[in-house]
């Protein structure tokens, strides 16, 4: 028997692609898809997607947790998610609950979700926070070398504008974004302060946008405490990573044309300066799927027991 799953916020960037997967999912049932301003369309006329006639309704939280749905997922902006959070715990209090926003990623109460860094601290949790784009493309290039740091790593970090969701602002505006490269919120972005939380050391972080739809791309400055050649590095990344389907080690740079529509991340360029000391290397993924509704798939198979890698394509 399938296990329903819902979608809260369907109509996002994010939430189209979890239809995408959850469809074929052998295991799982797209039972529901909640967007109030496509309310009473089906799903099949948006994404082309067969959903054997489902269609978006404009349902209110409690109405969400009347419907006896096992596992539901909030692919709202940030800020939105308690209300639903709240109605779901007070009539469905054993319903899985992941999470897409920003706004539980520091609740020790729940379980945050970076399965190839968090995994061993699941420990059947109810309510799963999924990671944000760019801080789990920091912490997958930082988290090996976490140990030999001497000083906060410096990331510099462009994005396509699906990043910047569906709500029109300059950071999605493909005519403002043409020919450019848009810096925001230099200092103190949230995954900035993300990634420094759950890696428990500081990390520096400068976003852009660029104009491609889909796609992020970190280069990372890492100074170390120690002196390392480039094959030390490598070897340490390979260990780390050896039994991780959706991480993939490159000697080049990764460009992030190669990881649109991907749903691993990329690891690469591992470059080391003369004296040892500083190495530098990039990581690219996809932001709307293993920067959100691949990790997302990656958190329901974990928490119902399922192999990871269900109804995730990968090499």
């Amino acid at each position: 028997m399938s296990i329903r799953v819902g979608i809260v916020g369907a109509r996002g960037h994010a939430g189209a692609e979890l239809v995408r997967l959850l469809v074929p999912h052998p295991q799982l049932e797209l039972a529901l898809v909640a967007s109030r301003k496509l309310d009473g369309q089906y799903v099949a006329a948006h994404l082309g997607v067969d959903t054997g006639g489902l269609y978006y309704q404009h349902l209110e939280p409690m109405e969400v947790a009347e419907r006896g749905i096992e596992v539901v997922i909030l692919a709202l902006p940030n800020g939105q998610a308690g209300r639903f959070v709240e109605a779901l715990e007070q009539r469905a209090p054993e319903t899985l609950i992941v999470d897409l926003s920003a706004d539980y990623r520091f609740d020790a109460r729940w379980y945050y979700g970076l399965p190839e860094l968090t995994r061993d601290r699941y420990t059947g949790q109810r309510r799963i926070s999924n990671p944000g784009c760019y801080a789990t493309a920091m912490q997958l290039a930082i988290a090996p070398l976490v140990a030999e740091l001497s000083a906060a790593p410096v990331c510099f970090g462009v994005s396509g504008y699906s990043g910047a969701g569906t709500t029109p602002s300059a950071k999605n505006d493909p005519e403002m974004l043409r020919d450019n490269l848009m810096p925001y919120q230099l200092t103190g972005h949230i995954h900035e302060r993300e990634a420094s939380h759950h890696l428990g050391l500081g990390v520096e972080f400068m976003p852009h946008v660029a104009p491609h739809f889909r796609g992020l791309s970190v280069t990372c400055d890492l100074h170390l405490a120690g002196q390392f050649d480039r094959a030390e590095l490598l070897e340490r990344y390979t260990r780390h990573y050896v039994d991780e389907p959706l991480i993939h080690l490159c000697d080049d740079p990764p460009w992030v044309s190669r990881i649109q529509g991907r749903h691993y991340a990329e690891l690469g360029g591992i470059t080391v300066a003369a004296e040892g000391r500083r190495a530098v290397l990039v990581a690219t993924l996809d932001n709307l799927l293993k920067g959100a509704a691949t990790q997302a798939l990656q958190n329901i198979n974990l928490a119902l027991g399922f192999d990871e890698m269900t109804g995730i394509p990968h090499e």
